[in-house]
């Protein structure tokens, strides 16, 4: 049975991106997803990632959101650990 898909760009910063080596990536979910299964998917393929599961937030089109806001076709997703500098 064909599950309907939405695609997403995924923009990386800090850890993310050291982990993946781009500052961005393109993906597919099914439908109805929760902006949280994009951090649960790059931590399942970058374990290292794991630490930064707690302290993480969640941009969906420039705007700060909740972990369980449903992710849309062609939304632009930041995940934002903490970073340090000054």
């Amino acid at each position: 049975m064909y599950e309907p898909t939405i695609r997403i760009n995924v923009k990386l910063f800090a850890a993310y991106q050291e982990a993946y080596g781009v500052p961005e990536l393109v993906l597919e979910f099914p439908e109805n997803t929760p902006v949280v299964a994009v951090r649960d998917r790059l931590i399942a393929e970058h374990p290292e990632l794991s630490k930064w599961r707690d302290v993480t937030r969640f941009g969906v089109n420039l705007i700060f959101v909740e972990p369980d806001t449903i992710l849309q076709d062609g939304d632009e997703v930041v995940l934002i650990p903490p970073v340090s500098g000054g």
